[in-house]
C-alpha cells in the first residue's frame, strides 16, 4: 500500500492532530458570531469546507473534477441551508459526511494536490459533528 495510504504516517498524523485542534475551534465559531443562531454559524461553516474543494479542483485544471467538486460542494450548501431551519441533525450529518467524502478523496487522490488536506479536513468535520452531537444532547437551542 502507498505510503499516501497509511494513516499513522508522520504527516497524516500531524495532519489529523491539527484537524482536531481546528475542529475544536471551529466548533466554537458560534460564540464568536453570538448575535446569529448557532445553527446558521455552523452552516456557514459547512458550506466554507465544502467550497475549498472546489479551489483544490480549479488548481487541478480539469473540468471534469471541477464540475463534480462544485456539484458536491453545492449538495453540502443544500444541507446547512436546509440546517438552519430544520433539525440540528442535519448539521451532523453534513459534517459526517464531509469526513466521509474526505475520507474517500484520500484513498482515491480523485482531486490532485491533496496529500495533506483530505485527513486534516476530515478530522476537523468529525470533531464539529462529534460538539454538535454534545451540544443536541445537552439542549443546546440552535435557534
Amino acid at each position: 500500500m502507498p505510503e499516501t495510504f497509511v494513516w499513522a504516517s508522520g504527516s497524516n498524523r500531524a495532519a489529523l492532530i491539527g484537524g482536531i485542534g481546528v475542529g475544536v475551534i471551529q466548533a466554537a465559531t458560534p460564540l464568536l458570531f453570538w448575535w446569529l443562531d448557532s445553527s446558521t454559524v455552523y452552516a456557514l461553516g459547512l458550506a466554507a469546507i465544502a467550497a475549498i474543494y472546489v479551489g483544490f479542483a480549479v488548481s487541478d485544471g480539469r473540468a471534469r473534477i471541477i464540475a463534480v467538486e462544485s456539484g458536491v460542494a453545492f449538495a453540502f450548501v443544500i444541507v446547512g441551508v436546509a440546517a438552519v431551519t430544520g433539525t440540528p441533525w442535519l448539521l451532523v450529518a453534513g459534517f459526517v459526511g464531509h469526513g466521509l467524502k474526505d475520507l474517500w478523496q484520500h484513498r482515491t487522490h480523485f482531486v490532485a494536490g491533496t496529500r495533506w488536506w483530505p485527513p486534516f479536513c476530515m478530522a476537523v468535520d468529525w470533531v464539529v459533528a462529534a460538539i454538535i452531537v454534545v451540544e443536541i444532547a445537552a439542549g443546546l437551542h440552535f435557534r
